[in-house]
């Protein structure tokens, strides 16, 4: 039995009531970023981050701002695809009170610190990205990229209700073109919008204590096309919405299915399958190449991320009949468990 289509949201939506519970018209998912995270209340247990991954032709960068109500973690990383040369850097700033998360997906934010600096600028259909971290595994680093937000383009927005008093709004940009360079040590990247995208998942939610998630995703330029994936499980499982959907040129297929990834614990490394729950709608394999492991432990708060970047394989079935093969279509795959 397949699960029923969710509701499409296509007005301006506030999130939340004036309790800060959830606004149950915001139950949806929409095309656009046109949900207003109007988040107050719920003392400690807000969560909101943006977190960027750029796709390069020989490298992988990323850089995100989050503020987990109790502090604000903030961090850069970098991957060669080839040489495997990889670099993390976490700042953590407690309380975190200068740091300002804004309410709109598509909205300016900046954290500067002695260690670290991230300026996330929007202005007119571009985010300009500035990372700088002097010290990067003993290296300067500095990133100066302009990353594009296509008029056209839609975007997966989607409101994930738990329950009035716990929910995440979660948007999912992708294949967002993305100009300029990143600059480590001696060693200079460049990206053209023609073929490098950038993705965004910005999040806002009222979250319980643990949490477990899996996400995948990949924005790639196939032939003559721009695919974007976005596929994710266990935190959405029973809750009647997924944030599972395929970009094609700019345009949105939702999947209104839960996918179940399956991937042994004790080896991240060995190939993941990824299908829909009840149809072969999707039918995915994801072989690593490269395993980021991220632990955070500070008493109250532990995260374990296993983030892997690897291969795509297999095909999509869209609605109208047509089958989308995918062939080394190159991404990230990951398990996150939270305790917050």
């Amino acid at each position: 039995m397949p699960q029923h289509a969710e509701k499409e949201i296509t007005m301006p939506t506030l999130l939340c009531d004036e309790k800060g519970n959830l606004n149950p018209k915001a139950i949806g998912y929409a095309k656009k970023p046109i949900i207003e995270s109007n988040l107050k209340g719920h003392y400690m247990r807000k969560k909101k981050w943006n977190y960027w991954c750029v796709f390069g032709d020989e490298i992988l960068f990323s850089a995100t701002i989050s503020h987990l109500d109790y502090a604000a973690v903030c961090f850069v990383y970098f991957l060669n695809y080839e040489t495997q040369r990889y670099v993390e850097k976490t700042v953590t700033i407690p309380l975190g009170n200068k740091v300002k998360m804004p309410t709109q997906v598509l909205e300016s934010v900046h954290l500067h610190s002695k260690e670290m600096s991230i300026q996330l600028l929007y202005l007119q259909n571009e985010t300009h990205m500035m990372v700088t971290v002097p010290n990067f595994d003993g290296d300067f680093l500095h990133a100066d990229l302009h990353i594009s937000h296509p008029l056209e383009d839609e975007s997966l927005n989607v409101v994930i209700p738990w329950s009035r008093t716990q929910f995440q709004f979660t948007a999912k940009h992708h294949l967002l073109p993305t100009t300029g360079f990143v600059k480590i040590g001696d060693a200079h990247y460049s990206f053209q919008a023609e073929d490098n995208f950038s993705v965004l998942d910005y999040g806002r939610g009222v979250w319980p204590r643990e949490a477990l998630w899996n996400w995948g995703f990949a924005s790639q330029r196939v032939g003559s096309k721009r695919i974007g994936l976005n596929l994710g499980g266990k935190w959405t499982d029973g809750t009647g919405m997924t944030e599972n959907a395929i970009f094609i040129d700019g345009i949105l297929t939702k999947i209104h299915e839960d996918v179940l990834f399956n991937y042994d614990t004790s080896d991240f490394m060995k190939p993941w399958t990824i299908k829909t729950k009840f149809s072969n709608e999707v039918n995915l394999t994801f072989t690593p190449f490269f395993q980021r492991i991220a632990k955070t432990d500070v008493k109250l708060v532990t995260s374990n991320v296993h983030q892997m970047v690897g291969y795509y394989n297999g095909k999509i079935q869209l609605e109208n009949g047509l089958t989308l093969q995918i062939h080394q279509l190159l991404g990230c795959i990951e398990e996150h468990k939270a305790k917050w």
